[in-house]
């Protein structure tokens, strides 16, 4: 599973870092910055797909 994340759309929330820390950490500003390619490592995809759909901005969705 992978996930696009659209840095345009986000206005900082960093609900998804907060979901799922290992794919999200959250840069020097408070906004959210994808730590894999988007690629979902093993085991999080629950908490992958909590992150998008609980991102108040959608951007976050999976890759198709």
């Amino acid at each position: 599973m992978k996930v696009n994340f659209d840095g345009t759309k986000c206005t900082g929330y960093g609900i998804c870092a907060e979901l799922c820390p290992s794919m999200f950490s959250l840069d020097e500003f408070g906004f959210p910055e994808l730590i894999t390619n988007g690629a979902v490592p093993g085991g999080d995809e629950d908490k992958a797909m909590d992150a998008i759909a609980q991102c108040p901005e959608k951007a976050l969705a999976v890759a198709s």
